[in-house]
């Protein structure tokens, strides 16, 4: 065993669940104990757990077959203790206080803390509060900064694009103009990733806002060339050129206001403006769940084998991050507070575009 600079350290999953936890879960405790001899400690439900300090010590039974397992076996929340802090009615202690008194309590040296945005913008200000923090990017949304790709994404997209593979088939079957509805509140790599894969005839991201009456001609077109049917995938954030004028505070009381989700609204629109049959599928919570594919799986174990050596050398206050192919550490606050959107140039929206692919605009 090599020397060091972490004895122990706690462990937790933020945000929503995605595909991989457990496996990036397993492969730091694993690493961290067969190489350098750390003792690792759970913390249940996020930084909610971590506040309350409901911890348990990880043994080498509890990481026994995780690999393919979906979900993560901390459990997850979405508490943020440093937005809006109110103090605890027994300790009278702020969540942040709260924080650290559990940190020196169970004797830990560092915080691993698997997450998306938000979580690695809390242990961005964690680190600044002086707790020794790493980060690792999960997140099915594929849209943390500083790195070319996040756990949990690979698996949503197959399974987005097994539903619009399988959609196709009824959309063709009844003439009828299908809308998919997949995750991306922010941004919409995911779908225009399984858009492409599932051979969307029209994608709608939130980076391009979208006129309806350009949707709708695209499935006109497509009727009048003898194609009985069109299929659009819509992320959820989806927004319409209207929309993209509102400040963020109005667009988010426009979006509580909705009776129903994006694709909703986009079907109704395109049955007004076509008088053809529409339908919607939304995948929800599908593409979070379920076992991790192999890709995320061994990206997943990849972060955290790194994660093991930076706790071992003392790099504190990173993401651990993928940049062109090799495994990196990222300061945090470079990642804090921020979203990946998709670039107009990017490849993919060109490919989109030179397949014939309606982009909305």
């Amino acid at each position: 065993m090599t020397n060091s600079k972490v004895k122990t350290f706690g462990i937790l999953t933020s945000g929503g669940d995605a595909p991989g936890l457990n496996a990036a879960i397993r492969s730091v405790c694993r690493t961290a104990k067969i190489q350098y001899g750390m003792n690792a400690i759970g913390i249940r439900n996020g930084y909610r757990g971590l506040v309350q300090g409901d911890m348990f010590p990880i043994k080498s039974d509890d990481l026994v077959g995780l690999l393919t397992v979906g979900g993560t076996i901390l459990g997850t929340a979405r508490d943020k203790p440093f937005k809006n802090p109110l103090p605890d009615p027994e300790t009278g202690l702020l969540p942040v206080e709260a924080i650290k008194a559990n940190y020196k309590k169970w004797g830990l040296d560092a915080l691993v803390c698997l997450g998306g945005n938000g979580t690695n913008t809390t242990a961005s200000l964690l680190a600044n509060e002086g707790l020794n923090v790493i980060g690792l990017p999960k997140t099915i949304d594929n849209d943390i900064e500083k790195t070319d790709m996040t756990f949990g994404f690979h698996t949503a997209l197959d399974v987005a694009t097994d539903a619009i593979d399988r959609i196709h088939t009824t959309a063709h079957s009844h003439s009828r103009i299908m809308v998919i509805e997949v995750m991306g509140h922010k941004a919409g790599w995911l779908g225009l990733y399984s858009g492409i894969a599932g051979g969307g005839d029209v994608i709608l991201i939130p980076e391009i806002p979208y006129d309806i009456n350009s949707v709708a001609q695209k499935a006109m077109e497509r009727r009048d060339a003898g194609k009985n049917f069109s299929i659009i995938v819509v992320a959820e954030g989806a927004r319409s050129k209207e929309e993209a004028l509102l400040t963020k505070k109005e667009f988010k009381k426009a979006r509580a206001a909705m009776p129903y989700s994006i694709a909703y609204r986009v079907a109704h629109e395109l049955e007004e403006a076509t008088h053809l049959e529409s339908r919607v599928t939304v995948l929800g919570y599908l593409q979070r769940g379920g076992t991790p594919s192999p890709y995320d799986r061994i990206l997943a174990t990849q972060y955290g084998t790194a994660a093991a050596h930076f706790l071992a050398n003392g790099d504190f206050g990173k993401l651990v991050a993928l940049q062109n192919g090799k495994i990196v550490g990222v300061p945090l606050e470079e990642v804090a507070g921020k979203v990946k959107n998709i670039p107009l140039d990017h490849p993919m929206i060109q490919c989109a575009r030179e397949l014939g692919t309606g982009l909305g605009d």
